[in-house]
């Protein structure tokens, strides 16, 4: 493979992504989605009734397509746009990022002694394709005490993140099983975005 084939935009601005890519040998440029006329904001609000997996792989798709509308405006070279959506459901709730210490805190509570579900969805647009996959992945806490949801919360490692929580983190002491996939809780499954990236033409290995 050449170097210059490693290159790709990330339609996204977490650095545990950056981190993911770098991790599998490739070369990721951050894409912001704005153009010459302002920001190209994707709406994170889901829609009525909207299922869980239907709104990552709703969002996913739009991100990537707004990466690949950012492209062509800017006449950008045309390495492949990886764009990814990550949330959190609970009882049939979508959890997303905390706006509080409260919010956070409850968060924490309501996963206590329980499972969760994490849900991953990557998109990839190149060469006028565009594929989405989903990663689905089980993560079950260990009982909480108020003294250690407490401590989490003031780390302020909850809110930046999916769900207010961070696997590759401090949180990681919580977690007494995971089903699925560790960097798909992270916000890019690896094995997922690899095949996905090979069916739209873009060979990684």
């Amino acid at each position: 493979m050449s170097n210059h084939s490693k290159r790709l935009y990330l339609a996204s601005q977490s650095p545990r992504r950056l981190e993911l890519l770098r991790q599998i040998g490739l070369e990721p440029t951050v894409l912001p989605l704005r153009n010459t006329l302002g920001r190209v904001d994707v709406d994170e609000t889901p829609l009525v009734d909207e299922p869980a997996t239907d709104y990552v792989l709703r969002l996913a798709r739009l991100k990537a397509q707004a990466g690949a509308g950012v492209q062509s405006v800017r006449r950008l070279p045309a390495w492949p746009i990886l764009a990814a959506d990550t949330t959190v459901t609970i009882d049939g709730h979508i959890l997303g990022k905390p706006v509080d210490s409260a919010e956070a805190a409850a968060m924490l509570r309501r996963y206590s002694g329980r499972a969760h579900t994490v849900l991953t969805a990557v998109a990839a647009a190149y060469l006028g394709r565009l594929e989405v996959v989903l990663n689905e992945s089980v993560v079950t806490f260990k009982t909480l005490s108020e003294a250690e949801i407490a401590t989490y919360v003031a780390s302020r490692e909850a809110f930046d993140k999916a769900g207010g929580y961070g696997i590759q983190g401090r949180a990681a002491l919580f977690i007494e099983h995971l089903s699925g996939s560790y960097s798909g809780v992270m916000g890019l499954p690896l094995y997922e975005t690899s095949e996905l990236l090979k069916t739209v033409g873009f060979e990684i290995l």
